[in-house]
């Protein structure tokens, strides 16, 4: 029988020092030829999937932690923020002096200052994740593609507006601020978060899933899921089979159906093949 098979990016199929295990590209390949379907389930927008991930081959992907979906070139579901709502996030970052970067299909646009404030926080964002050359990086290799001067920073397409925090009251300010939005962190737990981000509220990996599954007409019963942080949870709890890679969090590895090696030590390939998919 043929499987659906969601795989998260960002330390999941590329490691934590953003390597994609030529593994990784064998085993999805020869799944698909073997007539299951590979989709990659992100908090990237699509601007952030670049080139060489879509090479390896898949069938669409989930976007922005569920905003997004998109199944062989068709946008199933987009959810963005309503434009109100993303002037609001500007103007209020604005207020306090937050740099910031919008995320968005069209493309990821910073503000301002984003560059030259951003880059301490990309270097201490590399260095927790032992990245080589951490206290060297900047913010344009960090985002290749990443848009600056933008003029107009009112957009009405955005999935989420990132922010670094200049504290962790900024968070908690933003949770106020904004109740009917989803306001998270990343880049660190509690405190030691190096962003705040703004996004569309009661919004999951796993109900994206069950509206592509829906456009596919295919049945739960037949998904796995991989992944590797808290956010990951709600995808492997709905899949059929979730799984966790070794180099992930502790929360997930608990709840998993298993476990299997570090990304950088072929998990990918050697659960595919203990799954039979290839």
């Amino acid at each position: 029988m043929a499987k659906i098979i969601f795989i998260d990016v960002d330390g999941t199929l590329l490691s934590y020092e953003n390597i994609l295990p030529p593994s990784a590209t064998e085993a999805i390949r020869s799944a698909r030829k073997n007539g299951h379907k590979v989709y990659i389930s992100t908090g990237r927008s699509r601007a952030e999937v670049y080139d060489y991930i879509w090479d390896i081959g898949l069938d669409g992907m989930i976007g922005g932690n569920g905003s997004y979906v998109e199944s062989d070139g068709k946008v199933i579901m987009h959810q963005v923020i309503p434009f109100e709502e993303a002037k609001h996030i500007v103007d209020w970052l604005h207020s306090r002096k937050l740099e910031f970067y919008l995320e968005s299909n069209a493309g990821l646009f910073a503000s301002e200052n984003f560059e030259t404030r951003g880059e301490p926080v990309m270097q201490e964002y590399a260095a927790r994740k032992n990245k080589p050359g951490a206290k060297k990086i900047t913010v344009r290799e960090g985002f290749p593609d990443m848009i600056f001067g933008e003029k107009n920073l009112f957009r009405d397409d955005l999935n989420k507006v990132s922010f670094i925090l200049e504290s962790y009251q900024d968070y908690l300010d933003a949770v106020k601020e904004f109740p009917n939005l989803k306001v998270g962190t990343w880049g660190g737990a509690g405190e030691t978060a190096l962003f705040g981000d703004v996004g569309v509220k009661d919004i999951t990996k796993a109900h994206a899933i069950e509206v592509l599954l829906k456009y596919l007409g295919a049945d739960k019963k037949d998904t796995i899921a991989f992944g590797d942080a808290k956010i990951d949870i709600p995808m492997l709890e709905y899949c059929e089979v979730g799984i966790a890679v070794g180099s992930g969090g502790e929360e997930i590895k608990a709840m998993a159906d298993f476990v299997t090696d570090a990304v950088e030590d072929d998990g990918i390939y050697n659960a595919f093949k203990k799954l039979n998919l290839i």
